[in-house]
């Protein structure tokens, strides 16, 4: 009978730490989006400082996950304040007409070993594109942080218009990374 008693109460100590935890809440300031793309033939790196995100994920249930990451695209650090200046322009990004991007997740399915497929639609200068991006999502207690790249043609976005259309010069594929660190809600 103490035998049993004891399993009972061991086993009430363990079902709290076993139970999942729904990850609500983005923390900013250990979070980042960057990008690397190709000009002249030499990769060079940007990011951007200022984006939300509002997610909800159980890892129990990806399936029914949502995400949504909005990006001030003026927020844009490709190394100097001239070329920052420059890609907020029409010809890039236009930022006074489209001041965001957006990334809206439909569908998020576990593939095993802390690996997810996240489907989506992504909105930049008034395009929309439906993309699938690999991502892991590492898990500490209760704290919890997604990571992973994917590649976006500048060219299904209209970024980079007249003689910036071609690729000769700056490179169609720009690649996408991203880490967001994120914690139960309240």
């Amino acid at each position: 009978m103490k035998r049993l008693a004891l399993a009972l109460a061991l086993s009430g100590l363990i079902a709290p730490a076993t139970q999942a935890v729904e990850f609500t809440q983005v923390q900013a300031d250990q979070s980042r989006i960057s990008f690397r793309y190709t000009q002249m033939g030499v990769g060079m790196d940007g990011g951007f400082n200022s984006f939300s995100s509002q997610v909800r994920f159980d890892p129990a249930e990806p399936a029914s996950a949502q995400a949504v990451i909005e990006v001030d695209l003026a927020s844009i650090d490709v190394g100097t304040p001239e070329a920052d200046e420059e890609v907020a322009t029409k010809t890039w990004l236009n930022t006074p007409a489209f001041p965001t991007a957006r990334f809206t997740a439909s569908r998020i399915t576990a593939l095993g070993d802390e690996a997810y497929e996240v489907a989506g639609q992504l909105s930049i200068k008034g395009q929309t594109r439906e993309v699938l991006v690999p991502a892991t999502f590492t898990q500490q207690g209760n704290a919890g942080v997604f990571a992973g790249s994917f590649t976006l043609r500048r060219g299904d976005f209209a970024i980079g218009e007249g003689p910036w259309a071609a690729f000769d010069i700056v490179a169609n594929d720009v690649e996408v990374h991203f880490q967001l660190a994120v914690t139960p809600g309240d």
